[in-house]
């Protein structure tokens, strides 16, 4: 018997637009060699876009590689190349999924082939994996690299000395390195007009995102967040098509929130909204769509999540300030979740059940994700006991497909949609953490 096609998902025009924007990078990367712009590889979080892009240098995010792989099911057979070359099941699997990309021809997820990157850029937030990640990196290409080391909020506040740090950093070694590679003079008046972009993509992109305080929700804010912050997160923050990208988006979630109308989701629009949750950690890639099927299904709309923060935290009052450039970049790179200690998460996510109405706090714990997962329990127990509403907990990884349970996945959160109409009733004792 042969197996049914799924039928296409329904998308909004602005989830279109991204996915054009994403392919279109790709095949700038793919181009590049021909057309002698040097690449820089380098990461979401605390990424230097605005700054790249003064430097006329193609920008490649490994993590939107793997990411992009495993949305089309490719990454299982990169990350058993990896694991065959003796890389560890418990290594992260973006890496591994990297790794194996590289040892198959670099093909991208677009079918192009890869450019060999001329500079690897780290900016260090909060991820140790990152430096190691970029170490096997090198070994590979044997290409220049240059760190942009950023202080971790130990204490959950970013001091003048932290930012001092950065700026000096940026001044002396950051901005010479982009200089010597690319062979382009930095002009800081260039910078200044990306971040004006940046800016109104910022506002744009906290606006959307806090559409979802209104019942119903217009918005799935981790899902359907996953295709909002895809340019603010990647090569485009900076850039006119990213304003227009969000300016599009503004409108479009505006028509619906004036309609009451709930989020779009691949089989179309959310009518019947029963649950409203906070997420913290990142999705399932490899099964996105199954995943989400899971939620709206049961009627469940995601109103805040911490993963569409994890490329910059906005909705509290950060911009970029063309007026201090550097300033405002060091000030990003501090900011972003993967850098925040556990009490300022526990605070944040808090606020986001408490402000969002949210009937509790699920955690996606990525197996192979020590910067998300370490501490997930104790967030959730502190979220709990702060909020009063109930929690759950379930395990899925990034890309790596071996790790989707479907059915587990599928009971857990049946479980902790009961649980949710309990404490509804007064019966609620603790989560569901098992």
């Amino acid at each position: 018997m042969s197996q049914m096609t799924p039928p296409d998902a329904i998308k909004e025009d602005s989830m279109e637009k991204q996915k054009q924007m994403i392919s279109a990078n790709f095949h700038e990367l793919a181009q590049a060699p021909q057309q002698g712009r040097k690449v820089v590889s380098t990461f979401v979080p605390g990424n230097i876009n605005e700054l790249l892009m003064c430097f006329d240098m193609a920008r490649n995010l490994p993590e939107i590689n793997a990411l992009q792989n495993g949305m089309r099911k490719k990454t299982g057979r990169m990350i058993m190349e990896a694991e065959r070359s003796g890389h560890s099941e418990d290594v992260c699997t973006y890496v591994k999924a990297d790794l194996g990309m590289m040892a198959q021809g670099n093909i991208g997820p677009t079918g192009e082939t890869l450019p060999k990157p001329d500079l690897l850029l780290l900016s260090y937030t909060g991820c140790f994996t990152f430096m190691k990640w970029f170490e096997l990196v090198r070994e590979q290409y044997d290409c220049e690299t240059s760190m942009l080391h950023i202080p971790y909020q130990g204490d959950g506040t970013i001091n003048e000395n932290m930012r001092d740090y950065v700026v000096k950093q940026l001044r002396e070694e950051v901005i010479p390195t982009l200089e010597r590679v690319s062979g382009v003079k930095f002009d800081i008046d260039r910078l200044r007009e990306y971040m004006r972009e940046s800016a109104k993509s910022e506002e744009d992109l906290v606006w959307v995102l806090q559409t979802a305080k209104n019942r119903p929700s217009p918005i799935d804010a981790y899902f359907g967040g996953v295709y909002y912050i895809g340019p603010i997160f990647t090569a485009f923050r900076g850039t006119e098509d990213a304003s227009e990208y969000y300016r599009t988006l503004r409108s479009e979630i505006a028509e619906r929130l004036e309609k009451g109308e709930g989020p779009i989701t691949p089989d179309g629009e959310m009518k019947d909204e029963k649950y409203r949750l906070v997420v913290e950690g990142p999705p399932n890639w490899t099964s996105f769509r199954e995943f989400w099927k899971m939620f709206y299904e049961e009627g469940a709309v995601v109103v805040a999540s911490t993963y569409t923060k994890v490329g910059g935290v906005y909705d509290f009052g950060f911009r970029h300030d063309p007026d201090h450039p550097l300033e405002s970049m060091a000030d990003y790179c501090l900011g972003c979740y993967t850098n925040l200690n556990l009490p300022s998460r526990a605070e944040m996510l808090s606020n986001y059940v408490e402000d969002y109405q949210a009937d509790g706090l699920l955690i996606n714990s990525i197996k192979s994700c020590n910067s998300f997962s370490a501490g997930q329990l104790l967030l959730l127990r502190e979220v709990e006991k702060r909020t009063g509403k109930p929690g759950a907990f379930i395990e899925t990884d990034l890309v790596d497909p071996r790790y989707f349970s479907g059915a587990n996945v599928k009971n857990r959160l049946e479980s902790y949609f009961q649980m949710i109409n309990q404490k509804r009733g007064g019966g609620f004792s603790e989560g569901v953490a098992a």
